[in-house]
């Protein structure tokens, strides 16, 4: 395990930002194309190949399926040049296939890096997920209250009303029940179609998002890259593994997880301070997408450090043939 004194996040975190931008400029050729596998693996050939090029021994502790499932960026692939510091990474070269497919908002190019074993090594089930922004004392909302409690709680440490309040849900059937108790309340719902880690993210700006709180369930290896994000922008996050069967038990099992109804917070999800990099690759809320001009695409960067509280945002215009 690296220690934290050895994780150089400052001279790690320009490297980071190069890796999140080539990913998204890579998608450029098929925003709006829809095609989702194309673009997906556009994103994931860049990623990999910067990964490559950076001085670290890293594995990909959250990426997107087991070995059998590459090319994409297997959770455990051993990547960079193998002479630095160990690290883990979690990433999602495109987090918005469909997205980028439809050329709709908040595709990004997403991923993070910490010391080696700072990392939930989540696996590839459902979570039950609640985040809110920074400023509020801990357990202001929880897992175990119902939706409209979490909407009454969330007003009050405000001090507003319900009416007040907007909370981000991922648009899928099995959350009908939540969004027409969160409409009892009066508080405005802001749904989307994908991009869950956005969704949290919204949450930690609310002046500038309008979004004050994002629930529902989506995959649990987002819900660590969206803690991730939160350890560097501030807010809390909670999570509660969720399985369907056997098969997916046994999953949790093999990651080393052993208390199948705990609860997470932030700081067990992501243990030690990381960095954070996000592209945007269509426009969207927290950045711009990619910008297309003849000879040349620009894209906008947001990087982040949790040990100093650093949000840099980045544009970077580069000439293309």
């Amino acid at each position: 395990m690296t220690k934290a004194a050895d994780f150089n996040d400052r001279s790690l975190s320009l490297g980071l930002a190069r890796v999140s931008e080539a990913a998204a400029i890579a998608c450029t050729p098929l925003i709006g194309r829809g095609d989702e596998k194309a673009a997906d693996q556009a994103a994931v050939d860049a990623m990999r190949t910067q990964l490559n090029k950076l001085d670290i021994a890293g594995v990909v502790v959250i990426g997107e399926g087991e070995r059998d499932e590459a090319p994409m960026l297997y959770i455990g692939e051993e990547v960079g040049t193998g002479t630095g510091p160990g690290v883990d990474i979690a990433l999602d070269p495109l987090e918005g296939t469909t997205l980028t497919a439809k050329d709709m908002p908040n595709a990004l190019a997403v991923i993070a890096m910490g010391p080696r074993g700072s990392m939930l090594h989540a696996p590839d089930v459902y979570m039950d997920k609640l985040a809110i922004g920074p400023g509020y004392a801990d357990g202001v909302v929880t897992l175990d209250m119902s939706p409209s409690e979490r909407v009454a709680a969330l007003a009050a440490a405000k001090g507003c009303t319900a009416r007040d309040i907007t909370v981000c849900v991922l648009e899928r059937p099995r959350h009908e029940d939540m969004i027409a108790e969160l409409r009892g309340t009066g508080a405005a719902i802001r749904l989307i179609t994908d991009g869950d880690v956005a969704g949290v993210m919204h949450c930690a700006e609310p002046d500038v998002t309008g979004i004050d709180m994002y629930m529902g369930s989506g995959g649990a290896p987002e819900g660590v890259l969206a803690a991730a994000a939160l350890k560097c922008m501030g807010g809390q996050i909670l999570g509660r593994l969720m399985f369907r069967n056997d098969d997916e038990t046994g999953r949790a099992t093999k990651a080393g997880i052993t208390d199948f109804d705990r609860v997470y917070t932030r700081d067990d999800l992501v243990t030690e301070d990381v960095i954070f990099a996000a592209t945007g690759v269509t426009d969207g809320s927290l950045v711009h997408g990619i910008k297309r001009e003849v000879g040349y695409v620009t894209a906008e960067t947001i990087l982040m450090r949790s040990k100093t509280g650093s949000v840099r945002r980045m544009i970077y215009r580069n000439p293309v043939a």
